[in-house]
C-alpha cells in the first residue's frame, strides 16, 4: 500500500501501475477540486446536511469504446435498469467521438480502453455537491495537493 494524492493516483493509473474502476476514477477527479485536506473538510462540513442522490451508471457500448452515462446526461435513460432484471443493453454503431460531437449535455465517463478514461460533466451537481474536474487520463490538468 502507498499513499497517493488524487493527482498522483491518476498519474499511477495512467502509467498502468494501478487500476481503478470508473466510479473510483470519477471520485478521484472530484477530489482534484480541492487543494488541501482542510479545504475538503470544510466543503464536506458545509454541505453535510444538503442530502445525497442514489444513482447508477448505465453503459452505452459504442463501436470503439464505452460510455458510462450518469444522471443528467442527455443519453441517460428515464427508467434505468438498477437491478439488471430488464436486461436492457444500450449500444450504437457510432464512434465515441461522434457521440461526443453530437451531444451537448454531459455527465459521463468515456472509456476507450482499460487505462484510458475521460470524465465529461457540464451539468449542475445536485445538493451543492462538487462536479469532478474533467480529466482525461491521457492528459491530466489539476492542482490538487490532497
Amino acid at each position: 500500500l502507498q499513499w497517493s494524492s488524487p493527482p498522483e493516483a491518476i498519474e499511477r493509473f495512467k502509467s498502468q501501475e494501478i487500476w481503478f474502476a470508473p466510479p473510483q476514477f470519477y471520485e478521484l477527479c472530484r477530489l482534484c477540486n480541492f487543494s488541501s485536506l482542510h479545504e475538503l473538510h470544510k466543503f464536506s462540513s458545509d454541505r453535510a446536511l444538503e442530502g445525497c442522490e442514489r444513482w447508477m451508471s448505465v453503459v452505452l457500448t459504442a463501436s470503439d469504446g464505452y460510455i458510462q452515462l450518469l444522471p443528467g446526461d442527455e443519453l441517460y435513460p428515464e427508467d434505468p435498469d438498477y437491478t439488471g432484471e430488464k436486461k436492457i443493453i444500450m449500444s450504437t454503431d457510432k464512434k465515441v467521438e461522434d457521440l461526443m460531437k453530437e451531444g451537448s449535455v454531459f455527465h459521463r465517463i468515456v472509456i476507450k480502453n482499460i487505462n484510458d478514461f475521460a470524465v465529461y460533466v457540464n451539468i449542475q451537481a445536485k445538493y451543492k455537491h462538487m462536479n469532478p474536474l474533467m480529466i482525461n487520463s491521457d492528459c491530466p490538468d489539476y492542482n490538487s495537493r490532497l
